[in-house]
């Protein structure tokens, strides 16, 4: 009998739960960065081995929220998180123990799904130093360390029936989601201080049927000097996020892309409710009307 489930990666903001999932799917579907609350919706990435099927959704940090977009990546994770079969806390190893995850999540009660804390960044820690949580799952993204015992004991918990996607896919995203995330994914590597996070990508036009495959974006920032500031001397800092993007989607696609940028000043859109729509980020239950 085959086995499926709805696995959450979830936890606070820049505790590895995108770069575990690129590794546990052997692609890297979810943009990592060493700045938090990067992942701003849920990435879903799939592994199939042998009669087992894992879904994975890796979810936005659960963040305290300062404005409306974060508001949004919030409820779009715990949305997720409550349809989930089994949700792994995810908590860096270095920072042994975790906390409790009804206060980081800070809901009124824990989800349905069990709930399976697992420490990240175990090449970080020896394991004679794992003092704090001796007999937990320790996991390293970098060295594919307790990677088998991980996915042994996720499988445990899932339920029985049949596969919901191809065996050989590895996500469920649009190409054009990917677009935006390696987009934003450069932003993040290139651009310094607040930039980054003022900064939206938008897919205007994709012509995959084309050699190369064309596509348009518009990139938006919330100010003029923002603006100036990723386009950068000469344009340098805005053809090097393209080239950047472009290299990723090449890489996914098997196929050469030409990629086109434009900037334009959106502002306050992290805190517009329509804009917000528009970027994919719907009103959640947990928002005031």
């Amino acid at each position: 009998m085959t086995k499926c489930g709805h696995i959450a990666l979830a936890g606070l903001p820049n505790v590895g739960k995108s770069s575990l999932m690129n590794t546990l799917v052997g692609e890297p579907l979810a943009m990592v960065s060493p700045k938090a609350q990067a992942t701003r919706v849920p990435v879903v990435g799939l592994r199939t081995d042998g009669d087992v099927q894992y879904v994975f959704h890796d979810l936005p940090g659960l963040l305290e929220p300062r404005y409306l977009l974060h508001a949004r990546m919030r409820g779009l994770a715990l949305e997720t998180l409550a349809q989930c079969d089994l949700v792994v806390h995810l908590h860096p190893g270095p920072e042994a123990p975790a906390p409790d995850f009804l206060g980081i999540s800070k809901l009124d009660r824990l989800p349905r799904a069990p709930i399976l804390t697992v420490y990240t960044k175990a090449d970080m820690v020896p394991a004679d130093r794992r003092t704090a949580a001796p007999d937990a799952l320790w996991v390293s993204s970098e060295t594919g360390e307790g990677i088998p015992e991980f996915l042994a004991q996720v499988a445990r918990h899932l339920p029985e029936g049949p596969f919901q996607y191809d065996p050989d896919d590895l996500g469920t995203q649009p190409m054009r989601f990917f677009v935006v995330e390696y987009l934003r994914e450069a932003a993040f590597d290139l651009l310094e201080d607040e930039l980054p996070y003022v900064f939206q990508a938008e897919v205007e036009e994709f012509r995959e049927e084309r050699t190369p495959v064309y596509i348009r974006t518009t990139l938006f920032v919330e100010t003029e000097s923002q603006k100036g500031i990723l386009i950068g001397d000469k344009g340098k800092t805005l053809k090097a996020i393209g080239m950047r993007a472009r290299a990723r989607l090449e890489h996914l696609l098997g196929r050469a892309v030409y990629l086109e940028t434009w900037v334009k000043v959106l502002p306050k859109w992290r805190k517009s409710a329509d804009a917000l729509a528009r970027f994919g980020f719907p009103r959640s239950s947990e928002e005031t009307p």
